[in-house]
């Protein structure tokens, strides 16, 4: 029973670690907050009787008409959020911690992040400093997120469709970024393999894309874009907006 709580323990922690980490990096963190709570299925009344406090600090909170809460008051936002959940069984906790932490390094996953507002195309191809090699017809529609991905890593932990999945956190709604490859034939066959379309694909670490990659984009729709970053660690902070 003492390790089963330990790992409980460790679960809460890496989820709220994501959680904490998702709405600081926000641009807009009431909207962050908005974005969680409803994701872990809570009203604001009764997050704000949980709290102690008014419905309208809490619509406050999220429309931005109170500024952004301070430390004390966003994990105890992010505790509620969890306790709630583990209340009514932990299904949600369940699902983040499927790509938090240990699970997620061990099927390769780099970086994950769940946006408040959405990002373009456009906006994803200035971040990943990219060459569109397909989807230029796609440039004004929107993402929820990303996942970076070490291609070579998830070759060799990847299990099945239920893992592969992992990579796409929260929504399919989002881009994945694949680092390390050198043809970017792979992602791509795997996509269509288990019949699933991102709002995006991005390789890194080539210098071109095998045609076969290419031609399965189209097939499916997909933009495809070759990142020209000097770094994983470029794409990760220009991503989370940290660098210029």
């Amino acid at each position: 029973m003492e390790i089963k709580e330990q790992h409980g323990r460790i679960i809460r922690e890496m989820v709220a670690k994501k959680i904490a980490g998702d709405i600081l990096f926000s641009q807009n963190i009431g909207l962050a907050m908005r974005k969680w709570r409803e994701f872990f299925g809570i009203k604001q009344s009764q997050l704000a009787s949980l709290l102690n406090v008014s419905p309208s600090v809490i619509s406050d909170y999220e429309s931005g008409r109170r500024k952004s809460p301070g430390s004390l008051v966003l994990r105890r936002f992010i505790e509620t959020l969890i306790k709630v959940d583990e209340d009514r069984g932990g299904n949600t906790i369940a699902l983040l911690s499927k790509t938090t932490g240990l699970s997620s390094t061990l099927i390769g996953i780099v970086d994950i992040k769940e946006f408040a507002t959405p990002m373009s195309v456009e906006e994803l191809i200035d971040r990943v400093k990219g060459e569109v090699l397909f989807g230029t017809e796609y440039l004004n529609e929107f993402m929820y997120g990303y996942t970076i991905i070490d291609s070579i890593e998830a070759i060799k932990r990847l299990a099945g469709f239920n893992d592969f999945m992992q990579l796409f956190g929260m929504t399919t709604e989002r881009a994945l970024i694949f680092t390390r490859v050198t043809t970017g034939r792979s992602p791509m066959i795997a996509l269509k393999i288990v019949n699933i379309k991102p709002c995006a694909v991005v390789i890194h670490g080539t210098e071109t894309a095998d045609e076969l990659a290419i031609e399965l984009a189209k097939i499916m729709k997909i933009p495809f874009i070759l990142s020209k970053a000097e770094s994983v660690e470029e794409i990760i902070n220009r991503m989370r907006g940290l660098a210029g």
